[in-house]
């Protein structure tokens, strides 16, 4: 917030397009229009919400970022399978259930890194998208075995999660190409 300078209303904004961008990303693609963000009023509110909070308590926020990054985990966990399995129940094939199951879990990240003119965190932070196909797969895998119960989709976010937290607590990195400065090649 600070980096950028932004008003309530560009946190707000921000926060709505982080919580939501992926899921409405998904939804176009898969033209489930309008979007489920815009069918059900209680996504926007509880983005708007998040926002307000993210405004009213931003100089805590620098405080617990480690606790904020577990948040951002298990939210990505989650938006990966819901994604994938979405797509899933909206006819997608396989391969591109995971890859909407991953585009759900980062997309919005994606969009507000781009409106504050980052590179994407996505592109070169500690394993984000990884863990997110990797916890969409889990979904589509058990799917195509038959198998829709509750358990394969917690599976699917739980190793999301975890390979996330590997991820930031060994400072571990999608590999980059050769001869990248940083990269000891």
């Amino acid at each position: 917030m600070r980096v950028a300078r932004l008003d309530i209303v560009g946190v707000v904004t921000l926060g709505m397009i982080t919580a939501l961008g992926g899921g409405i990303l998904r939804d176009v693609l898969l033209g489930a229009l309008p979007p489920a963000t815009f069918s059900d009023w209680r996504y926007l509110l509880v983005a708007t919400a998040g926002g307000l909070l993210a405004f009213a308590l931003s100089r805590q926020l620098e405080r617990v970022s480690l606790s904020i990054t577990v948040f951002d985990a298990l939210g990505l966990g989650l938006f990966a399978v819901t994604g994938a399995t979405r797509a899933l129940d909206l006819g997608a094939g396989a391969g591109q259930a995971v890859l909407l199951g991953g585009i759900t879990a980062v997309g919005g990240g994606t969009l507000r890194d781009v409106l504050v003119r980052r590179i994407p965190s996505v592109l070169s932070s500690e394993l984000y998208a990884v863990p997110a196909l990797l916890g969409a797969l889990v979904v589509v895998v058990a799917d195509r075995l038959g198998s829709t119960a509750i358990t394969w989709s917690l599976a699917g976010a739980a190793l999301a999660f975890t390979v996330r937290m590997l991820g930031v607590g060994f400072r571990l990195n999608a590999p980059s190409p050769p001869g990248r400065r940083g990269t000891g090649d």
